[in-house]
Parts: C-alpha cells; sequence; structure tokens
C-alpha cells in the first residue's frame, strides 16, 4: 500500500513537470491524480497481458504517466471554469 501511494506520488510529480505552465494543484491533488493514473495505467498493462494492475511495468508506468498528464489538464480546465464564474 505504501508502495503504491509513493508510485502515484511519483507519477504524479512527473505528470505535472511534463504539462508546461503552472499547475494550481497541492501535494495532495498531485498524489490523489498520480494514483488515478497509477491505476489506469496497470488496468492498461493487465488488458494487454503484459502485467498485474499492481504490478510496475514499463508500459503500465508509461501509459499512467500519460494519463496522470491528461487528468491535470482535466482538473486545470475544471479549477480555471470554477475560477471564471465568481
Amino acid at each position: 500500500m505504501i508502495g503504491f501511494l509513493v508510485a502515484g506520488l511519483i507519477i504524479g510529480a512527473l505528470a505535472r513537470l511534463i504539462k508546461r505552465g503552472k499547475q494550481d494543484l497541492g501535494i495532495v491533488a498531485t498524489l490523489l491524480l498520480g494514483l488515478v493514473g497509477s491505476v489506469i495505467g496497470g488496468t492498461v498493462a493487465n488488458l494487454l497481458g503484459t502485467g498485474d494492475i499492481f504490478e510496475l511495468n514499463f508500459l503500465g508506468f508509461v501509459v499512467a504517466v500519460v494519463a496522470a498528464v491528461l487528468l491535470i489538464g482535466v482538473a486545470e480546465g475544471m479549477s480555471n471554469r470554477q475560477g471564471s464564474k465568481s
């Protein structure tokens, strides 16, 4: 479980480094988006037969980072939309 949290934090941090611009996300949001990206990456890797959902492998890691980058973009879009309505 601790390894899953650490992997989620690393994936979230990498996604924030890849995504250009300033993100208004805290450490908790980064961790959560990284965890969701990690689950998505593990699921895709499992569906392709390259490993278990909670097993760290290259394909799952790459898909997890890409998913986390996309999730950060969605989170930014949602926060910008809510901020502009005020």
